[in-house]
């Protein structure tokens, strides 16, 4: 029997607000723990609620985003359940009527997975287990957030993966999200469940939660759905529960067996009126939605002629695609720009594990080397060989380039004289060559480029070299 998955993500976005959902106080995260707190923030005894206007914004800006339904009147609801990170008891979110319904995440230009809701509610404060002890930060407690529920339209650990990608791109374009997963400020829980293909009954799911990275959900729901299955072919029966995924292991285990809807007791929020919204308002939101990471790719391509993978990987970070914008009008050459920025500096940016934010080499310093290159005065090998000086000075490429003497030799009879010295120094590879080995082209080629320590014009070896090879 062949099986399908059928999985649902749920995403947790802290929006990048100055102040929590319903109080002033600031949600700096690297604050000293416990120190941005008030009554509300520890659910005492009088203290009440006011909604955070920019928090409302954020979570229209998104629905606009992901093409959702803004209803115009929302509620918020409280959903009990108690642990030590819960101070009230109950987390203020929205149930019945969220602030947006319906929408979707486009992936590519064909592909899109729906969206069930997005709803506005509060963190919980942050559980440190230290030993046998717990520790509790109450500085989360009551950042605003955003909670994207999708619809059980994925099929794979790769599905997953590529809608989040776009997910937290797409709010990183809005500025309503760092998308920092490390620091919490974005979370995801996924909902797995497997059955007989054809069959339009969904099987039993289970949650997978805590999942601190892209490539960690793509392995944590690949490896569920291959236990689910095995279980069922072995005669056993999946039970609903929430599970946690081990990288270390790769695999899930257990954690606890999973709540439904009616187990967290939800009721309207007594101290807060419902949240009505104006089509004025939701319009002049419009207004200041920016270019989206699909739309920027598209343009990249048409405008720049660039691959539509291509594209799509420069547009997935705003500041990367405002980067390389910048450089490939101001060169004239988007496909060098496009080339050098996705393999030398992003190699360089890895390497010290910096963000495009941090780069020390300006855009305008990276146009000089591509002119460089434009105008023959050095090879691509070349810019190659000195980009990480220039990456880690941001010096003029023309002054390194002249400093080592590395103007390239465009001088055909100089050229062709030192071929012909490659050439007769290697009998026995010309004769290979000449019966049929035509991958050793590439030996002539690197040994002329040594000879002239990578300064000769490619295009006038390959040139030359056909000709006294092929004679």
């Amino acid at each position: 029997m062949e099986f399908e998955a059928v999985i649902g993500l749920e995403v947790h976005a802290q929006l990048k607000t100055d102040t929590k959902m319903f109080c002033s106080c600031k949600t700096d995260f690297k604050d000293e723990p416990n120190t941005n707190t008030c009554p509300v923030c520890y659910g005492l005894p009088g203290a009440l609620p006011v909604i955070n206007k920019k928090a409302v914004e954020f979570a229209i800006k998104a629905g606009l985003a992901f093409n959702c339904k803004i209803n115009l009147t929302s509620v918020f609801s409280r959903k009990n359940y108690f642990y030590p990170d819960l101070p009230k008891g109950y987390q203020i979110t929205q149930y019945e009527i969220p602030i947006c319904e319906g929408g979707e995440v486009k992936v590519d230009e064909g592909k899109s997975f729906r969206l069930e809701r997005i709803h506005l509610e509060e963190d919980a404060a942050k559980s440190m287990h230290k030993g046998d002890r717990t520790l509790v930060d109450f500085n989360r407690s009551g950042i605003p957030l955003i909670e994207i529920v999708s619809k059980p339209d994925m099929r794979s650990g790769e599905d997953a993966y590529k809608y989040l990608v776009q997910l937290r791109a797409i709010l990183r374009y809005l500025g309503i999200c760092d998308g920092n997963m490390e620091e919490g400020s974005l979370r995801c829980d996924a909902n797995i469940s497997v059955r007989p293909k054809g069959q339009k009954e969904l099987g039993t799911k289970t949650e997978l939660k805590n999942l601190n990275s892209f490539r960690f959900v793509q392995k944590a729901i690949d490896y569920e759905i291959k236990r689910q299955i095995e279980v069922i072919k072995n005669g056993g029966r999946i039970v609903q529960e929430t599970r946690l995924y081990d990288d270390r292991k790769n695999e899930t285990r257990p954690m606890r067996s999973k709540e439904e809807a009616h187990d967290y007791r939800y009721f309207p929020e007594p101290d807060l009126k419902p949240l009505v919204i104006t089509e004025e308002e939701i319009e002049k939101i419009r207004e200041t939605m920016p270019e989206l990471p699909l739309e920027k790719a598209l343009r990249f391509e048409r405008e720049f002629g660039i691959k539509k993978e291509d594209a799509y990987f420069l547009t997935l970070e705003k500041e990367l695609a405002d980067y390389f914008e910048k450089v490939a009008k101001q060169s004239g050459n988007p496909k060098t720009a496009s080339a050098l920025i996705q393999t030398e500096l992003l190699r360089e940016l890895n390497a010290e594990k910096k963000s495009i934010e941090e780069c020390k080499l300006q855009p305008e310093t990276l146009v000089k080397l591509i002119k460089l290159i434009d105008n023959k005065t050095i090879s691509m090998k070349i810019a190659k060989d000195i980009f990480p000086e220039i990456y880690k000075t941001n010096k003029d490429p023309e002054i390194i380039v002249k400093e080592k003497g590395l103007v390239q030799i465009t001088d055909e009879s100089a050229i062709e004289e030192i071929c012909k010295k490659v050439v007769d120094a290697n009998p026995a590879q010309v004769e290979k060559y000449r019966n049929g080995k035509q991958g050793l082209f590439g030996f002539f080629v690197g040994q002329v480029m040594k000879e002239t320590r990578g300064k000769a014009n490619p295009q006038i070896v390959n040139k030359i070299l056909k000709k006294l090879l092929d004679s």
